[in-house]
């Protein structure tokens, strides 16, 4: 394992020391950041950077372009939510709840990797996005099970709550909560689950993957079946955005269609995966820190700047905070414009 990491780190000083600042800043959340804000912006990122890693290593590394990837994460969450509504929220249900959940993205992602992925690219892409359609129709309409519209609100395990204190004292000046060791949980899963899908990457498996990625035709013509190899890969990929599914589900104590399948969900995953770099899954990394803070506190940053420019006419009503999605997009824009295969491509070429 560390000789797969050690193998597949960017060799770029620059990007070394981002990610590296970037994990340490994670880490240490609670106890550099004041508020809670800042802790659930930590939690997010880690689940996503889990999430969008899972998605580069389908459409990164064997170039399929799928539009269900919500439907994966929608089914751990959705999983663990059920399990804890309708039985005494616990680690035995949350098990069993992650079984379930696990089996049955697997299924899913066989029977579609099976029966589309024999058809060309842009066909896939259009019966993953049916598919997942037909996903939000059904949790919109089984609402006695899913709640609906509504989403469903349940408890989880006391230890994971902030109800629950692990001492009286505090250590280093944060008091240890349920709700930290919550973060802590979520922020050792998701480290696991990246150098699993590290190590993969590292494989024999991933070598293959590459090579469908770079030339089909080549690979099947030295014994390589397509369609076998990108199932796998399919379904590697959902089972690991289920437990990205199961620890959303965990830490908001909330799931609904809108926090967990939304069609928003996948675009921000798919810009992630665009700003960060395909093919890399430290990418992942650089495009959900990037796009999760600028999403969190862009709307924050206008503010004070607005309040700057309050004597300025033009400038003011430019950069009114309730204009942050229009600079999000600009933000955007510049960022594929500087850098067309991703910060991660663009800082490896130039291995700085």
């Amino acid at each position: 394992m560390y000789q797969a990491i050690k193998d597949t780190l960017p060799k770029s000083k620059i990007l070394r020391a981002i990610l590296a600042t970037i994990l340490l800043a994670i880490l240490l959340t609670p106890f550099i950041f004041e508020g809670s804000r800042a802790l659930d912006t930590a939690a997010r990122l880690c689940i996503f950077i889990v999430l969008v890693a899972s998605y580069d290593l389908l459409i990164g590394y064997t170039g399929v372009v799928s539009f269900a990837h919500t439907l994966f994460f929608g089914v751990g969450a959705y999983s663990v939510a059920i399990g804890f509504d309708n039985f005494t929220p616990g680690f035995g249900v949350l098990l069993v709840a992650v079984i379930i959940s696990v089996i049955i993205s697997a299924l899913v992602a066989i029977t579609i990797g099976l029966v589309s992925l024999r058809v060309k690219a842009i066909f896939y892409a259009m019966i993953t996005l049916a598919v997942a359609s037909v996903a939000s129709v059904l949790v919109s309409q089984l609402y006695l099970y899913t709640g609906g519209e509504d989403g469903m609100t349940y408890k989880i395990p006391r230890l994971l709550t902030p109800a629950f204190k692990l001492m009286d004292e505090k250590f280093l000046g944060v008091r240890i909560t349920g709700k930290i060791i919550n973060f802590y949980f979520i922020f050792a899963v998701s480290t696991v689950l990246f150098l699993i899908m590290i190590r993969i990457i590292a494989s024999p498996f991933g070598q293959v993957l590459k090579a469908l990625r770079e030339n089909e035709f080549r690979a099947e013509a030295i014994g390589y079946t397509t369609v076998y190899y990108r199932t796998a890969a399919t379904v590697i990929s959902a089972t690991i955005a289920t437990l990205a599914g199961v620890l959303m589900a965990l830490w908001l104590r909330y799931t609904g269609p809108e926090s967990v399948l939304s069609l928003t969900i996948m675009i921000d995953i798919l810009l992630m995966v665009v700003i960060g770099g395909m093919g890399s899954l430290y990418g992942a990394i650089i495009g959900a820190t990037f796009l999760m803070l600028a999403r969190n506190y862009l709307n924050q940053l206008m503010g004070s700047v607005h309040e700057a420019l309050v004597d300025v006419p033009f400038l003011v009503e430019l950069f009114n905070p309730e204009r942050w999605l229009l600079w999000l997009g600009i933000l955007f824009v510049v960022m594929v414009y500087f850098f067309p295969q991703g910060i991660v491509g663009r800082l490896v070429k130039g291995k700085s």
